[in-house]
């Protein structure tokens, strides 16, 4: 995992310095620092990083005219650094699509902690979409990934191709939240542009074959303005 390239956005140097610092403790030597918000656009697309931490208050471009740039041409989680809870609340009521939040000042072992826990998500979920032969089992019912069923009762259900995507990605993250743009670049190979409709018509088919009340779930869980989280 400390191979992994990290991007930090913010115009203030000592953050920059900061969080560099902590991060290089915990192991991860490839960081890039960005203290201007327009080229950060640019050096993210040569850069490649695999998690952005970005910060919403800069001069000349804010933060989410950046996150609405970025996640033109990348997925990678991108968490946002926050000095006013109004910030927050945009983030969360306008659903932004941002993977976590930070409010300043925090302690930069928290920033390194959340890295660590969405640079794991990825992993599960690039797991998840090549792992074919495991079985789900709860008290209502049996997920089969193999053959693409679910049995519930005496009654089997086979899923179509993208609902077996979408239930195994959010499987193999159970009790986390994924966030809505990564589950349709996972599993569509889209931008979230013209798919949250798509999204929500899968995880209505899907709330069909596994609750035993698809109006009020008790796995897939709807986490308003940021996605959708498998609870078991």
């Amino acid at each position: 995992m400390t191979n992994k390239k990290i991007m930090i956005v913010d115009d203030e140097e000592a953050i920059l310095t900061l969080l560099t610092a902590v991060l290089n403790k915990e192991g991860f030597n490839n960081i890039k620092a960005i203290n201007d918000s327009i080229s950060s656009i640019k050096v993210c697309k040569s850069y490649k990083p695999d998690i952005i931490i970005l910060d919403i208050m800069m001069p000349t471009m804010s933060g989410f005219e950046v996150f609405s740039e970025i996640r033109k041409f990348t997925d990678v989680p991108i968490l946002f650094l926050s000095a006013k809870s109004d910030e927050v609340d945009k983030i969360l009521g306008l659903g932004f699509g941002a993977d976590d939040y930070i409010t300043k000042p925090f302690s930069p072992k928290e920033v390194a902690f959340r890295i660590k826990a969405h640079l794991r998500i990825v992993e599960r979920i690039k797991e998840s979409l090549n792992n074919d032969d495991e079985k789900l089992h709860t008290k209502d019912f049996t997920i089969d990934f193999k053959n693409g069923e679910i049995t519930k009762g005496n009654n089997t259900y086979e899923l179509r191709a993208k609902e077996l995507k979408l239930i195994k990605l959010l499987v193999t993250n159970k009790n986390n939240i994924l966030p809505k743009d990564m589950i349709i670049e996972k599993v569509w190979g889209e931008s979230f542009d013209g798919y949250d409709n798509t999204l929500m018509v899968h995880i209505r088919k899907l709330r069909e074959k596994l609750e035993n009340d698809p109006s009020a779930p008790n796995y897939i869980k709807t986490v308003k303005g940021i996605g959708y989280k498998f609870s078991i």
